[in-house]
């Protein structure tokens, strides 16, 4: 741990932030490419550290057998942005990659997320922005789940709801301003 205490909150209420002191957490390393990776005529299954942490550009055709695109997955979830704090969700600890499950054979991703403070407005727009990423970034063989971590959050089961819920997310998206808010939390810091 590198600071303060407390969790990502909302803002935009007068400016006040529910957690304006967070605790920030270390970046855990960069895991190194092997040469098998590197080749892609050597099959290689999507695991729990590739959903935390890709950084390099993949033949799909080789990767996943979806055709020549090439997609570019840069640090899929752990440097999404949190909407309060000009940090990343993984120096929150809202996420780690213990907490993905990944089945490649059964094509399902499950990511448990830990919003740091019990009371947390912005826990669905942060589901909501994980669950974006996966789905721009995962072949759509993919069933996700992103949910918030048991017992962590008050509204645990309401937010989970929401998020699992396929009408309310497509709408949520369909909505211009929280579309933005979400493209500004998986987009790069400068």
């Amino acid at each position: 741990m590198v600071g303060g205490g407390g969790g990502s909150g909302g803002s935009g209420r007068g400016g006040l932030l529910e957690n304006a002191n967070p605790l920030i957490y270390e970046r855990s390393g960069e895991r190194p490419v092997t040469a098998g990776e590197e080749d892609e005529q050597v099959p290689d299954s999507i695991d729990a550290r590739e959903i935390f942490d890709i950084r390099r550009c993949w033949a799909l055709a080789g990767r996943w057998g979806l055709g020549s695109l090439f997609l570019h997955l840069a640090h899929l979830i752990r440097s999404i942005n949190d909407p309060e704090h000009p940090l990343t969700l993984e120096e929150l600890n809202v996420v780690e990659q213990v907490r993905i499950q990944v089945s490649d054979p059964e094509s399902t991703v499950a990511v448990a997320f830990t919003p740091t403070i019990p009371h947390c407005s912005m826990a669905t727009l942060i589901g909501l922005s994980i669950k974006v990423k996966l789905l721009r970034s995962l072949p759509q063989r993919f069933k996700m789940d992103v949910h918030i971590t048991p017992g962590t959050h008050a509204s645990e089961h309401a937010v989970n709801k929401q998020l699992a819920d396929k009408e309310r997310v497509a709408a949520a998206l369909e909505n211009t301003h929280l579309l933005e808010v979400v493209n500004q939390c998986l987009s790069a810091r400068s």
